[in-house]
């Protein structure tokens, strides 16, 4: 099974059509990888999906780097039972 890592940069490059080996974890969202605000919620949606997972949406688009989002959502699984 892949890593929570694994599972972040390939939603994020599928959702924002980016290559995953450019992603690094330091990337901002925005700022480097491009993600325009209606972006970002679909990349909130497709990460609850992808984990299994419910997130508050501001608390997530409050997430600005990939390393970050990985943190996040680990944390989120964990207190929600779903296994990482």
């Amino acid at each position: 099974m892949a890593t929570v890592q694994e599972r972040v940069i390939a939603v994020t490059a599928r959702v924002l059509n980016v290559e995953p080996g450019s992603i690094e974890l330091q990337d901002n969202f925005a700022a480097d990888l491009g993600a325009e605000s209606v972006q970002s919620v679909e990349l909130v949606a497709m990460f609850e999906e992808e984990f299994g997972i419910e997130m508050d949406e501001d608390a997530a688009l409050a997430v600005e780097t990939v390393g970050s989002a990985v943190e996040f959502i680990t944390r989120i699984c964990k207190e929600q039972g779903r296994s990482v």
